[in-house]
């Protein structure tokens, strides 16, 4: 079985509380389960509830082992780390992997600075897991036992992977945290910083760039994608801010093929109510127009890609 399920999929901050019950309001964490593979993306505070589980379910068939993969290092994907009770079992075995910005800075240094006494009370020499950390880039990599993953560098203030992981000929992609890429440089030729040339590189570079994005979709079974805004809000005023609109991630995922859109990294100030209504309405602008199935991730939901036709199919747990 290939399948995905929610541990938090809130973007920015958690948002506990009576208006994000539906949706939930844990920040960015993943479970992906290729038959007997566990590898979790992400380590914000949904982790912890992750680590709950499987104390419960996994603990009893032997020590724990996962992949960890880190999307970035912004604090909403790696502040649930310190939470994840399987760190402090002793033959719990992790394997985290993921993009830094600074050289100077590890991997294991920015994820287990949390694990400090001026922060939380335990620290990471003190875990009991046997921890090994990777810095990786954009590349493609054999994890073993049939799957495979590849990696793509995204548009965000910081450096940023999504991560495309294929199991037996299905396919689940992660696009978050992202916007699209544009030219950076001034296209007004009233500009005084105005260069022809330079504005002409910068429309192909952006549009290239935006075309290797739908190159990494392409065909894929299940796209978890950043939609963080509306198109009126992103125009407004967050453009520049690493997360896209749901306009941006629907017409990418049609245009690339994918078979099923789960719109991710929900705004902490959007309750339940707004974000059934926005799901309605951009369902009913789909429509039947494309084969392309539209959805809000649900943080509790569990989707498996079915080996006969490749559709995800969701329930919620």
């Amino acid at each position: 079985m290939f399948s995905l399920k929610i541990w938090g999929d809130r973007g920015s901050m958690p948002t506990p509380g009576p208006e994000t019950v539906l949706f939930g309001g844990n920040t960015s964490c993943l479970e992906v389960r290729a038959d007997g593979r566990l590898v979790i993306v992400d380590a914000g505070s949904g982790i912890r509830q992750l680590g709950d589980s499987l104390m419960r379910t996994e603990l009893k068939k032997g020590p724990i082992s996962a992949d960890i993969f880190i999307s970035h290092t912004h604090w909403d994907h790696i502040m649930g780390f310190p939470m994840f009770t399987p760190i402090y079992v002793p033959g719990t075995k992790l394997r985290i992997r993921g993009p830094i910005t600074y050289e100077d800075e590890t991997l294991e240094n920015v994820i287990g600075s949390q694990l400090s006494y001026r922060y939380w009370p335990v620290r990471q020499d003190e875990l009991a897991a046997k921890i090994e950390y990777e810095q990786i880039k954009e590349s493609t990599y054999d994890l073993g036992d049939d799957l495979f993953l590849t990696t793509k560098y995204l548009n965000h203030p910081i450096l940023c992977l999504g991560y495309r992981f294929e199991y037996k000929g299905r396919s689940i992609v992660t696009v978050y945290d992202h916007e699209p890429f544009r030219n950076v440089f001034p296209t007004d030729p009233a500009d005084p910083s105005y260069d022809a040339e330079a504005a002409k590189e910068g429309d192909l570079a952006a549009a290239e760039e935006n075309a290797k994005i739908l190159r990494f979709m392409q065909g894929a079974d299940l796209v978890i994608h950043d939609a963080q805004y509306t198109a009126k809000e992103y125009n407004g005023s967050k453009i520049g801010w690493g997360h896209s609109s749901y306009e941006t991630a629907i017409n990418a995922c049609h245009r690339a093929h994918v078979k099923r859109l789960l719109l991710f990294h929900h705004d902490p100030n959007r309750g339940d109510s707004e974000l059934q209504e926005l799901e309605l309405f951009y369902q009913n602008k789909v429509g039947n127009k494309t084969g392309l199935v539209v959805e809000m991730a649900r943080e509790g939901t569990t989707y498996v890609v079915d080996s006969g036709t490749g559709l995800a199919e969701g329930e919620a747990h």
